[in-house]
């Protein structure tokens, strides 16, 4: 049936332990909880849940609108689908350090395997947007200090994320990651690098597991898996991925439809009413049913 049969605390140590291989972990954006049960069927080893996905699928931009409790409902239904560990983007932890706090326990309810939090201003603004700004380091660190103190389960993963490259530059950007790590973060997630050797200088110097964010349309050159794990990153994400291809195709089946009449010519690109089924697992809903349903009191009873 489609829900997951791992635990949140298996999910988490499964995360911990891929990170320490040496080898790249590529992790999709989920769009819904069905695209997550997805994700998993095609191969990959854990999930994502991008804010900017979260809010678009809300119809709002990605400026903080969104509220810990709508990420944490949502994340939830993702989490239920799959048995893959998940990541999930926190923001800026909704408010003040109280509220990050608050917001790793949310998460942590929720089932997921860990999230990231971010030293931009609240609100904040999608990263690889011009006019970004970060809170002082030391506003930051007490962000993670706390988001540390409310975890629960150690083997929740606490990322930091850092948008400063674009503000005060590489070296302040390291130097912030470095902070970062000392006041308790597990890996650190440096936002929009603009070439190939500022993700050579990030690792280079800190010495966490390190994600790089291969978004499209954005700052980062799109780097090939190959590349990333030459360089030693950890993960590799592609958070908007999914989301752009379903409204693209969205669209342009709407503009046949409306031109046409008729959605004859866009069968061949749909996927298939059985394939559906498979992926909701209509014969394991179907199996269960009759298993419980079908039996005979005994005699007397």
């Amino acid at each position: 049936m489609l829900h997951t049969r791992t635990t949140p605390a298996a999910r988490r140590r499964a995360l911990r332990g891929r990170l320490q291989e040496e080898r790249l972990l590529m992790m999709p954006g989920a769009l819904n909880p069905l695209s997550a049960r997805l994700i998993q069927d095609t191969g990959f080893e854990a999930a994502y849940l991008s804010g900017a996905v979260l809010a678009a699928d809300l119809g709002l931009p990605d400026i903080g609108l969104t509220t810990s409790t709508e990420i944490a409902a949502r994340a939830q239904q993702t989490t239920r689908a799959t048995d893959l560990p998940v990541l999930v983007d926190a923001d800026t932890g909704f408010g003040e350090p109280m509220n990050a706090a608050r917001t790793v326990q949310l998460m942590e309810d929720a089932g997921l395997a860990g999230l990231h939090l971010e030293d931009q201003v609240n609100p904040k603004r999608c990263g690889h947007l011009d006019g970004k700004s970060v809170v002082a380091r030391g506003e930051m660190t007490r962000r993670i200090r706390a988001a540390v103190d409310a975890r629960r389960d150690p083997d929740f993963l606490l990322m930091a994320r850092t948008d400063a490259r674009a503000i005060e530059g590489l070296d302040a950007a390291i130097d912030r990651a470095k902070a970062y790590v000392d006041a308790g973060a597990d890996a650190i997630f440096p936002e929009a690098l603009a070439a190939e050797r500022e993700f050579e200088a990030f690792r280079a110097a800190v010495e966490v597991p390190l994600l790089a964010n291969m978004t499209e349309f954005g700052k980062s050159r799109l780097l090939e898996a190959r590349t990333l794990e030459n360089l030693g990153y950890d993960i590799a994400l592609y958070p908007v991925t999914l989301l752009r291809l379903a409204m693209g195709a969205v669209e342009d089946g709407l503009r046949a439809l409306a031109a046409e009449g008729t959605q004859e010519s866009l069968l061949p690109r749909m996927q298939t009413r059985s394939r559906l089924y498979e992926l909701l697992g209509y014969a394991d809903y179907s199996a269960f049913d009759s298993a419980v349903h079908d039996f005979t009191l005994p005699p007397g009873a």
